[in-house]
């Protein structure tokens, strides 16, 4: 059940092949790291399962629904089970915290009352407690222009959470923030796949910090998959062959630190 399929996935732009027949099996429940240097096609493949861009070929399916053929209501209702997490947050900065979590319910809400920001006591309820359970229910007052950015990207994942969603797709969310961010946001995501069962996919430049929280590693070059394991079975080779770096270098994105310092007490790290 909840198994995601995606099968003889392709997306080209000219003659460009950014997603190139791509099929991977993600069963319900999994925390799957997507590797590869930048332009290897890993935020594409997160947006094709979205439906936020379309294919050129291949199919999507979630269980018996085939994603790819989904149209109107039927694709917002997707959207809203395959909950988006961006790099660059997409908050409404003027708003409040609690305002912009709330935005995870509009696709669950009359339009009235979305059009009114006329939420529920019950929807107001939990998206506080949502906020507690990451440590920002303090915040909720506050504009989310005056936060930092891994308070802002913990927001935007409280946001996610807010849809109810059966996936998240997390598109490079700690590109921009110092390690002590890092180390959170990627907690919060841990945590909601644990606690929650909920499957997340996560594009990440770091492979330190991809092999310390992910279960599989999927690595990707020029659209590709060319590796698809546990992080024990990837090799330094194999590494040095995904980044095109030496194997003995730190393969972390720019301006990120490696995992040995993200290793703080009580973080359990996946062998």
């Amino acid at each position: 059940m909840n198994t995601l399929v995606i099968h003889n996935l392709s997306k080209h732009f000219g003659n460009t092949f950014a997603v190139n027949a791509v099929s991977l099996t993600v069963e319900g429940g999994s925390f799957v790291g997507i590797i590869g240097r930048s332009g290897a096609g890993k935020s594409t493949l997160l947006r094709l399962i979205n439906r936020l861009n379309e294919p050129t070929h291949g199919t999507v399916q979630y269980d018996a629904t085939l994603v790819t053929a989904l149209k109107g209501r039927s694709l917002r209702e997707w959207r809203r089970d395959c909950a988006m997490v961006f790099q660059q947050f997409n908050l409404v900065g003027r708003l409040d915290v609690l305002t912009n979590v709330l935005m995870g319910r509009l696709t669950s809400v009359p339009t009235w009352r979305a059009l009114l920001t006329a939420w529920s006591d019950t929807d107001k309820l939990a998206a506080l407690e949502t906020l507690d359970r990451f440590g920002m229910a303090d915040f909720a007052a506050q504009r989310c222009d005056q936060l930092s950015g891994g308070q802002q990207q913990r927001v935007a994942i409280c946001r996610a959470l807010m849809q109810q969603p059966k996936i998240i797709l997390a598109d490079e969310p700690i590109a921009s923030l110092d390690p002590r961010n890092t180390q959170l946001v990627m907690d919060a995501l841990a945590a909601i796949n644990r606690d929650w069962g909920i499957t997340v996919l996560c594009n990440l430049h770091s492979l330190d910090i991809a092999r310390s929280y992910c279960s599989r590693l999927v690595g990707m070059a020029s659209g590709r998959v060319v590796f698809d394991g546990t992080p024990a079975q990837l090799s330094d080779t194999l590494a040095q062959e995904l980044y095109g770096l030496e194997a003995t270098q730190t393969m972390s994105a720019p301006g990120q630190y490696t995992a040995e310092i993200l290793e703080f007490p009580g973080h359990a790290h996946v062998a």
